[in-house]
């Protein structure tokens, strides 16, 4: 699969001295959906806005469909559409007159039939009047939706798409990015809300620092960093964990009433009899057992934490 997005030695500092990226380099394939990981301040919406021209960068070269996007600049724009984090709409603006005009600005012949559809699609169309002053913060964050998709961008950038709003809306949301996926629409994300990431991406990327610490599938992630934990549930509690099963590495809760065991790969799967037979022969009875695995979440705050 080719590249849509390419990214060479990306940095950047600031006038203050701050640098906010070090050497970033990126391929995005045409048609993937990458999610872009990491804490705040870690410099996700950095690159974001310097890959859509809004943020100049200090070094290093970015091509949009092999468009540079400072010497072609506006032939790479109009590839891309943006639904940043922060509310940035005219509230004396009515809702239809935005997107016809944020369609015409891209160069694109109206296209009514297009864009009823797309309000339709975000539970917008009741509303297509109205001035954006009358809409709650849900609907105003639909209309930047709207307003991204408005000119039929090739690629779409989701910053933070659905924090802080209504459950229904990031329902139709993730619908309406899954109807882009299979038109061919390559989606970039950054969320807080990991476990999304983890059902709708193709890939995952970490950032922290200004730097990519990890980028891989998100299936070869799981299957890579994620890691199998065992819960046994005791029917009498222990005062004290037995030195047999701290020499197994066993972890015993503050209430003594369970015992955990994390495994350190997936050859370790096979000691689960082992285990157990551990646990019984000291005499501890077992009321029931739990097997868990590491979700992308655990995996991403475990990177963190660790390169601190």
């Amino acid at each position: 699969m080719s590249a849509i997005i390419q990214i060479q030695n990306v940095s950047k500092t600031y006038n203050n001295g701050h640098q906010a990226l070090h050497s970033i380099n990126l391929d995005i394939k045409k048609g993937e959906i990458l999610s872009l990981l990491g804490p705040n301040g870690a410099g996700k919406t950095t690159l974001i806005s310097i890959i859509c021209g809004l943020v100049n960068k200090s070094s290093g070269s970015i091509l949009i469909d092999n468009f540079d996007n400072t010497t072609h600049y506006r032939q790479a724009r109009e590839k891309i559409g943006l639904v940043p984090q922060e509310l940035h709409l005219g509230m004396f603006d009515k809702v239809w007159n935005t997107l016809r005009y944020s369609r015409g600005l891209f160069g694109k012949k109206a296209d009514d039939a297009y864009l009823d559809q797309l309000l339709k699609d975000l539970s917008l169309h009741d509303k297509k009047n109205e001035e954006m002053r009358n809409l709650s913060g849900g609907m105003k964050r639909r209309v930047l939706i709207a307003k991204a998709l408005a000119h039929q961008p090739e690629i779409l950038f989701l910053d933070e798409p659905t924090a802080g709003v209504d459950v229904e809306l990031r329902k139709d949301m993730w619908q309406i990015v899954d109807k882009l996926r299979q038109s061919g629409v390559t989606i970039i994300l950054t969320t807080h809300y990991i476990e999304e990431a983890e059902a709708i991406a193709d890939r995952v990327g970490v950032i922290n620092q200004g730097k990519i610490i990890l980028l891989d599938e998100t299936k070869a992630i799981m299957k890579r960093l994620g890691k199998k934990h065992m819960h046994l549930e005791l029917q009498t509690p222990l005062s004290q964990l037995p030195d047999t099963l701290k020499a197994l590495n066993f972890e015993m809760s503050e209430d003594g009433a369970s015992l955990y065991y994390h495994f350190k790969n997936q050859k370790e799967y096979a000691n689960i009899p082992k285990l157990l037979k551990a646990v019984t022969d000291c005499d501890i009875l077992i009321n029931e057992l739990h097997t868990s695995k590491s979700s992308l979440e655990d995996i991403f705050v475990n990177l963190v934490t660790n390169e601190k």
